[in-house]
């Protein structure tokens, strides 16, 4: 066992003598140390039921022969940092996160782990933290939130936290008044859970669990619901199992089929396009090849679940009629997802053979009787993008826009110009600086793109950033423009008036301007100190994950060239894997 380490042999006494300080005993200290890790925080309903459900794994893993350590990590959420400064913190957090299970797992030689976790980063910094510690690893999402309804309003409309933001601009366009804004602001998310629609939280929980990395159904099972604290001792059971079977381990399951299974999922829903930016960095701390292109390819399946924020149900409904499964079973039957290894030990289609068949439903369509004939997404490159972006398709059907630039430094700006309704039909909002160092932070749009379709002009508008969006954002929307402006990018030369053309069919982002002619705009660091400025000088672009730690990949060159110099000059004193880990 790992643990050995810290609590095997005379030496290890004090090490012990702290354990029992904890409460172990004898018995306890030589079981398998299992970390029960959980980003619980009363602060937002995302991840509100997690330190209640790591009891519940503590009881799965004390089944299984283990001895459970409990700890938690911070949490970020999206929904109420948005709009504001806080929202910079987000992307950040995904790093810290990621970064505070491998110190505090490695640190203490823990032999496994169950992840716990219920929101936006959370869920991909779960994933990348299996990835780096590669020990048995199980990962349950807390759940989604069950819809909202208000009393008198829209009755029989499910209404989740992105009807919240919508109402604020059609209240701005005076569509509604303020007690109809406070009606669905009281009644749009009435408990735990994360964010209800498929969304970032729920794509990237249906993403784990097409991974391989969360047994399938689970993840599907709402915060509040009864079934979720047996998922829990379940999870706590499975990791025991794991670990005594030796395998299989995270990275024997991470692969790049299950990476495209789990792409092709995202567009199989019209997910969030934030899967792209964490898949990515998912992959490079698994050492996979997986490129942004591979998600043009993966646009090529079908929108087949008639999901919010561009369809009509809610994850937690999804689950009522089958879940995810559900989404499994047509696209295996299409031939478009492979099999794939699974921390069950089963592989992925054992595991859909094992489920009873599905009752009649609406939420999901066959292949062939599509929503849409292709994903939610596309990859675009062009004059403003040359290493890549992805407009979003979910909610309208079009393939083209073209119209002038309305250029803000930031998002602030552009959330005012639209609720003071300065902007018209017609326009492309420009909103940059907001890419992963320039923001820093990377901000999600949500507040300016739920404005623009609160006030009707969500299909007659586009906007394009290097920022990202909510998965709740929906309308003609390009994001992660990479290069990014504060890195020198053609976006930062861009000027109101600029002609900017979007074109899905040709996968183009273009402009009608000189740039040869122009300097690019700069703007004055925003953060100068602290954890965000020391994010923004290592991020990485948004075209490669925008990660912040260096991968197995990127060790390859080095050691090579560490190994030739070794050969040339064996009296040199170098630890090879000490500079494959630098």
């Amino acid at each position: 066992m790992k643990s050995d380490a810290i609590k095997t042999g005379p030496a290890r006494a004090p090490a012990r003598a702290m354990l029992r300080a904890t409460g172990l005993d004898d018995a306890a200290i030589a079981k398998p140390l299992v970390a029960v890790v959980h980003t619980w925080t009363d602060v937002s309903p995302c991840n509100l039921t997690l330190r209640d459900l790591a009891q519940h794994v503590r009881t799965g893993v004390q089944a299984g022969g283990g001895t459970p350590i409990e700890f938690n990590t911070i949490a970020v959420t999206d929904g109420i940092a948005m709009g504001s400064d806080g929202m910079r913190a987000s992307l950040a957090s995904r790093e810290t996160i990621a970064d505070s299970i491998e110190l505090v797992v490695s640190g203490h030689c823990l032999d496994a782990m169950v992840l716990l976790v219920g929101c936006d980063k959370t869920i991909p910094a779960a994933a990348m933290a299996a990835a780096r510690l590669d020990i048995p690893t199980v990962i349950l999402y807390g759940g989604t939130i069950l819809p909202g309804h208000c009393k008198n309003k829209q009755k029989d409309k499910p209404l989740t936290v992105q009807d919240v933001f919508e109402a604020v601009g059609a209240h701005a366009a005076g569509s509604i008044d303020d007690a109809e804004l406070h009606d669905i602001e009281s009644h749009a998310c009435p408990g735990a859970g994360a964010c209800g629609g498929q969304f970032t939280a729920n794509t990237m929980a249906m993403v784990l669990t097409f991974l391989g990395l969360s047994p399938l159904q689970l993840n599907d099972i709402p915060a509040t619901h009864p079934d979720k604290a047996a998922a829990a001792k379940r999870c706590g059971e499975l990791v025991m199992q794991r670990l005594h079977d030796d395998g299989p381990l995270p990275r024997s399951i991470l692969s790049p089929a299950s990476f495209r299974n789990a792409a092709r999922a995202v567009s199989a829903t019209a997910g969030s396009t934030n899967a792209a930016l964490h898949l990515l960095a998912i992959a490079h701390e698994a050492g996979i090849e997986f490129g942004l292109e591979e998600f043009e390819a993966a646009a090529k399946t079908p929108v087949i679940a008639d999901l919010k924020p561009g369809g009509r149900y809610t994850a937690a409904e999804m689950f009522d009629m089958g879940g995810a499964a559900l989404v499994a079973h047509e696209l295996r039957k299409a031939g478009l997802i492979d099999d794939i290894a699974t921390v069950t030990g089963r592989s992925f289609f054992a595991e859909l053979d094992a489920l009873p068949a599905a009752a009649a439903q609406d939420v999901v369509r066959p292949i062939a009787d599509p929503i849409k004939p292709r994903g939610g997404y596309s990859i675009l490159y062009g004059d403003l993008a040359p290493e890549g972006c992805i407009v979003k398709l979910a909610g309208h059907g079009r393939e083209h826009f073209e119209g002038p630039a309305r250029v803000f430094d930031s998002e602030e700006s552009a959330f005012a110009a639209v609720q003071a309704r300065r902007i018209q039909a017609g326009d492309v909002v420009v909103i940059r600086f907001e890419g992963p160092a320039g923001g820093p932070g990377m901000r999600e749009m949500l507040a300016v793109t739920a404005a623009l379709v609160g006030q009707g002009l969500g299909n007659d508008v586009a906007l394009i950033t290097d920022g990202r969006f909510s998965g709740a954002t929906h309308g003609f929307m390009v994001g992660h423009i990479a290069p990014e402006a504060a890195h020198g990018g053609p976006i930062a030369k861009l000027r109101d008036g600029d002609r900017v053309r979007i074109d899905v069919a040709t996968r183009r982002l273009d402009v009608d301007a000189n740039f040869d002619a122009r300097e690019p705009v700069r703007i004055a660091p925003r953060v100068t100190t602290g954890v965000l400025a020391k994010y923004a000088r290592s991020v990485g672009s948004a075209s490669r994950g925008a990660v912040t730690a260096p991968g197995p990949l990127d060790a390859v060159p080095t050691r090579a060239i560490a190994a030739t110099l070794l050969h040339e000059h064996p009296a040199a004193d170098l630890d090879l894997d000490l500079v494959g880990a630098t």
